[in-house]
């Protein structure tokens, strides 16, 4: 029996099923430092201790122990079927008849990073940067895919001492496609307890990160908050139509609100030359989330508008009304329909298209 272990970042992420399967096992296979993790636990056991690059040695061994009809377990640290032995011990095990394989999941290094970074997970994408197993092109092509679709993306194996090419083009493909203020966290489990590190791309250096950091990239709607990093699912948040907000958009059924720079209005420009007044009362009030500039007056529970400034502009504008006209036909839609409108909204931060919601 081969019990293929994953300890997580550290033996207090690990799972009760995980610490019997240890305790019932009669030898523990693993890289030192991963061994050295859970030495309380492994008294009395025989433990053999393989260094980094001898995955295949340490398959072999725990095969050939296990059909001595011994217990074994395969140590990995995060979890076993990302980037661990799971994948090494299957490749391997089908030379072999009658092995029984019990994986035990740990917590992964992204899950670890996403929870010390706070939330920044949504629809996400895993890609490791070494080039020792992945040839540079395959690496290239699954990065620039990802920021492409916007996806959240975990950075295992970021940089070495001799492995920096890989960074360099990630880095590269970043600031080209999501741009330099793209939110990025780094966890560093070299230190105890794990540092974190919440910046924009502009400001990401290579001396910053190491073999065992994790990265998390964020993608357009992942914001910082508290030194807290948040990509929000679009939850509806509801709240009363207010009643100045409920004339205006009486005004925009009725064809009477313009298109484009209100100058007639006694306040404009409220926010900016130029700016937009379609939508002078935001038709997705309370969002209730950052990503644009709003955030929660604390204690008050009253969404502050002030530093958003997304909604007027001609882009946004552009992109909203048309699709909007369709979705809004009374003004009660304006919460009856507000997960609609709020999927609008997502796709023209996205820049997706907003008629296909």
């Amino acid at each position: 029996m081969i019990n293929v272990i994953g300890i997580g970042q550290n033996r207090d992420n690990m799972t009760i099923s995980a610490l019997n399967a240890i305790k019932e096992s009669d030898v523990i296979i693993g890289y030192k430092k991963y061994i050295d993790q859970i030495e309380d636990l492994i008294e009395g056991k025989e433990i053999i201790k393989k260094g980094m690059g001898d995955e295949i040695a340490r398959v072999e061994i725990a095969i050939e122990k296990s059909i001595e009809d011994q217990t074994v377990s395969l140590v990995s640290s995060g979890d076993p079927g990302v980037y661990g032995m799971a994948n090494v011990l299957y490749q391997i095990v089908n030379k072999y008849s009658d092995v029984e394989i019990k994986v035990y999941p740990g917590v992964s290094a992204l899950n670890f990073a996403a929870d010390m970074l706070g939330a920044p997970l949504n629809d996400f994408a895993a890609i490791s940067l070494s080039n020792i197993l992945t040839p540079l092109s395959e690496i290239e092509k699954k990065i620039e895919y990802a920021l492409k679709a916007n996806f959240i993306i975990a950075i295992y194996n970021p940089i070495s001492k001799t492995r920096k090419e890989p960074f360099r083009r990630f880095y590269k493909l970043l600031l080209d496609i999501n741009g330099e203020d793209t939110l990025i966290g780094i966890v560093n489990s070299t230190e105890s307890p794990s540092s974190v590190k919440i910046l924009k791309a502009k400001d990401l250096e290579e001396d910053m990160v190491n073999m065992f950091c994790t990265l998390i990239v964020g993608n357009d709607l992942t914001y910082e908050l508290d030194n807290k990093m948040i990509t929000p699912r679009g939850y509806v948040i509801r709240a009363p139509i207010h009643q100045l907000s409920e004339n205006h958009y009486e005004k925009f059924l009725n064809g009477e609100v313009v298109h484009g720079p209100n100058e007639e209005c006694d306040f404009y420009p409220c926010h900016f030359e130029g700016q937009y007044c379609d939508f002078c009362y935001c038709p997705f009030y309370p969002c209730g989330e950052s990503s644009t500039g709003g955030k929660w007056i604390k204690d008050k529970g009253i969404w502050n508008c002030k530093d958003c400034t997304w909604l007027h502009e001609a882009k946004t504008v552009n992109c909203l009304r048309e699709p909007f006209s369709r979705i809004f036909n009374e003004v009660d839609d304006l919460k009856s329909k507000k997960k609609e409108l709020l999927k609008l909204r997502r796709a023209c931060l996205l820049k997706n298209d907003p008629y296909n919601l």
